[in-house]
């Protein structure tokens, strides 16, 4: 039998120092892939991901997710050139379409996110072609640019482009053009089964299967030997996703009541004290829908939930002692 694959996620929750220490015990534990987080205005993806290349040598590292609209399409893809320099052949590039209120909040207005990341990936994959490329589009504009490299690798890069898709449209549009979708957190099992839809849609399209198409997901693990303390660490991080990101809730199963009364009492930017404040409204069951919070054991179990409805990978984002979590599934998850 082949081992689990299993992936760690990190956002900014412990130092970079630490993060490279993470990085490479999970490397030492058979973990594939780190996924560094870009999505609040905290830390970029970039930086964190150019220190764990540098200081590993097996594992892949890859943008969970950055964004398709706050770096020039030039700079994005010599971005991705650069740390390919780096550690060539494990770079992935996760790319999402970013979410509101932020992004509004700092002047972007996304508009028509599916054709702005079509044409994303067009103009990527022909750059790290190593082609020259005139590209007139809506949303990006070149005029015979390349890659040019002097000094170096002049080869075509292998960089795969993994879509963090969250609707539907997305999701098939990935299936159709992408290397692989980067699956949310906070979603229900249950809403795996729509996304795999949607995915096969997208792939027969580019006469694909879904076979083709990886799928790794991110999933939140709260596991502590106390229970109790596992389900709060999750049920803080779930009250402030409620309240900031509606988009990923809608996907959640969570009633939309529920919703509607975490909202009186935060929304982005969120307070420690508003977070605080509104946690005591979400109960146990809502945080163990969406998320692999408790004992290892129910922990693993949650994750087996993910893959048999359709996931290749969990990308695992440790909310307790992130050894623990390391240690519990590195010897993998299935029954």
């Amino acid at each position: 039998m082949s081992k689990d694959r299993v992936a760690l996620y990190l956002q900014d929750a412990h130092s970079l120092q630490e993060g490279i220490e993470l990085v490479q015990y999970a490397e030492s534990k058979g973990f594939e892939a780190v996924w560094q987080a870009e999505s609040r205005l905290v830390r970029d993806a970039i930086v964190p991901m150019a220190a764990f290349a540098a200081t590993t040598t097996k594992i892949k590292v890859a943008s969970g997710v950055t964004n398709n609209w706050t770096r020039n399409i030039g700079l994005l893809a010599a971005t991705f050139l650069t740390l390919d320099d780096l550690a060539q052949d494990r770079i992935i590039c996760g790319i999402g379409a970013w979410w509101d209120p932020l992004a509004s909040k700092v002047g972007i207005n996304r508009r028509k996110p599916l054709s702005a990341m079509k044409e994303t990936i067009e103009v990527l994959r022909k750059l790290w072609n190593m082609e020259r490329v005139t590209f007139k589009g809506e949303f990006h504009y070149v005029d015979d640019i390349m890659l040019d490299v002097v000094h170096g690798r002049t080869e075509p890069r292998n960089i795969p482009i993994y879509i963090g898709a969250t609707g539907m449209k997305m999701m098939e549009m990935t299936g159709e053009m992408a290397d692989g979708a980067c699956l949310n957190y906070l979603v229900h099992p249950s809403y795996n089964l729509e996304a795999m839809d949607a995915l096969e849609r997208g792939a027969k399209k580019s006469g694909r299967s879904i076979d083709d198409i990886d799928r790794p997901q991110l999933v939140i693990c709260s596991v502590d030997h106390d229970r109790k303390q596992a389900l709060d660490k999750a049920r803080k991080m779930m009250t402030q996703y409620l309240g900031q990101q509606p988009h990923l809730m809608k996907a959640s199963g969570v009633s939309q009541d529920l919703l509607d009364e975490i909202h009186q009492v935060l929304t982005w930017p969120a307070t420690e004290e508003e977070i605080e404040a509104a946690m005591h409204l979400v109960p146990d069951d809502v945080v163990q829908m969406c998320t692999a919070s408790g004992s290892p054991e129910e922990v693993k179990a949650k994750v087996r939930e993910y893959i048999d409805n359709g996931a290749t990978c969990p990308i695992l984002y440790p909310l307790g002692d992130p050894k623990l979590m390391i240690d519990i599934f590195s010897d993998g998850y299935s029954s």
